[in-house]
C-alpha cells in the first residue's frame, strides 16, 4: 500500500517526489510534473536532487533544484527518471545515491523511467520481480542484474508497489496510467486531453516497431481505426476493417501493424477493454450490458478478456474503482 496520502482522497494530495540524479534526461525529469500536475488539486509534483545543487543533464545545460534527498522522505511516490546508467554499470551505487534511496519510507510506491531501471535495480529494489527498461540496453541490464525477471519488449510493467517503463514516451504513459489506477479514467482522460496525449496505451505493448513510418501513400487504415471506434458493439471482423480501408485483407493487415504495431485483432480487442473499463467506471450498465455496447459476444467474454489484460474481474474492478456500495450491480 502507498505510504500516508490516500491517492483517491481529493482533500489530501498525494505528493509525488522526482529525483534528479547527474545525468539525468531533461525530457524524462519533466513528464511526472507536466502528467500529475494536470490533475489539480490531486497531486503534488516536488523535484530533489541529491544536495540541492544544480544538476548536470545530457543535454547541454545543468537545471537549478531547490530541495535535496531529504524531500525523499516526505513521498507518497517516488519517480527515478532516465540518466547516465554509468553510474550502475558496477551494478553498485555510489553511497551517495544509496543513501538518499535510504530515505524512502517503507511502503512507498517507486517509478522508473526508462534506464532509471538501472538505479532502481542497483539499489536491489527490483530482485526477483518484473520489470523493464529501454529495450536498447536489455542486454545490458540483464548483464548488470541477472536477478531481475526483466522483459524488454513492454512499455512499462506495474507490480504494485514498483513500476518501470521503457524509453521516453513510456514515461508518460506510466504516469498517465498511475493516475487511471489512483482516480478512475474520467480523470486521466481529462488529463490526457490537457497533455494532447493518448488517454491510454496498453503496458504490454511492443517497445519497439520495425517500420515506425510507413511509406506515404495516399491510403491508410487511420479511417478504418476510426470508423472501428465508433463501432465497437457490432461485431466487426477483419473483412469489415479491410473493406472499409478499401484494402484487400492481406494488405490491410500489413499495413496495420506497420502503422499501429499489433495486428488488427489484437488492437480491436485492446480498444473494446479500454471502453469496458471506462463504462464500468462511469456507468451502472450491467456487466451484459457494457458487453454488449463494446462488441463482447457474452458477459463471459468479457470478464475473460479482462482477466487476461488486468488480472480481475469486472465486478472487482468496479468495485475499485466506484466503491460505493450503492452502486453495486452484479457481474
Amino acid at each position: 500500500m502507498v505510504a500516508d496520502a490516500a491517492v483517491g482522497d481529493c482533500s489530501v494530495r498525494h505528493r509525488v517526489v522526482v529525483l534528479a540524479l547527474d545525468g539525468v534526461y531533461p525530457f524524462e525529469l519533466g513528464i511526472p510534473s507536466r502528467v500529475f500536475g494536470s490533475a489539480p488539486d490531486r497531486y503534488e509534483v516536488m523535484t530533489c536532487s541529491i544536495d540541492g545543487r544544480p544538476v548536470a543533464t545530457r543535454a547541454d545545460f545543468a537545471i537549478a533544484v531547490e530541495l535535496d534527498s531529504s524531500a525523499l522522505a516526505t513521498a507518497d511516490t517516488v519517480v527515478i527518471p532516465a540518466c547516465d546508467i554509468a553510474m550502475t554499470l558496477g551494478g553498485e551505487l555510489p553511497p551517495t545515491v544509496s543513501d538518499a534511496l535510504a530515505r524512502i519510507r517503507p511502503g512507498v510506491r517507486i517509478v522508473s523511467i526508462c534506464t532509471g531501471a538501472f538505479v532502481a535495480a542497483a539499489a536491489g529494489l527490483l530482485d526477483g520481480r518484473p520489470a523493464t527498461t529501454h529495450w536498447n540496453q536489455a542486454d545490458l541490464f540483464r548483464r548488470t542484474f541477472p536477478k531481475v525477471h526483466l522483459d524488454p519488449d513492454v512499455l512499462y510493467v506495474d507490480d504494485g508497489d514498483i513500476l518501470t517503463s521503457a524509453g521516453a514516451a513510456a514515461g508518460i504513459d506510466i504516469c498517465l496510467h498511475l493516475v487511471r489506477r489512483d482516480h478512475g479514467s474520467d480523470v486521466a482522460n481529462r488529463v490526457a486531453r490537457r497533455c494532447v496525449i493518448p488517454p491510454w496505451r496498453d503496458g504490454g505493448q511492443a517497445q519497439y516497431i520495425e517500420q515506425p513510418v510507413p511509406p506515404s501513400t495516399s491510403t491508410g487504415t487511420a479511417a478504418a481505426r476510426h470508423w472501428a471506434l465508433e463501432n465497437l458493439g457490432l461485431p466487426l471482423t477483419m473483412d469489415d476493417l479491410a473493406a472499409h480501408a478499401r484494402m484487400s485483407k492481406r494488405t490491410f493487415a500489413r499495413r496495420f501493424r506497420d502503422e499501429v504495431g499489433m495486428s488488427p485483432g489484437r488492437w480491436l480487442i485492446q480498444q473494446r477493454i479500454f471502453r469496458a473499463r471506462d463504462l464500468l467506471e462511469s456507468t451502472d450498465l450491467s456487466i451484459d450490458r457494457i458487453a454488449g455496447e463494446v462488441g463482447f459476444a457474452t458477459g463471459g467474454s468479457l470478464r475473460q478478456h479482462l482477466h487476461e489484460a488486468i488480472g480481475v474481474s469486472p465486478r472487482i474492478y468496479r468495485r475499485t474503482f466506484r466503491p460505493d456500495p450503492t452502486r453495486e450491480v452484479a457481474g
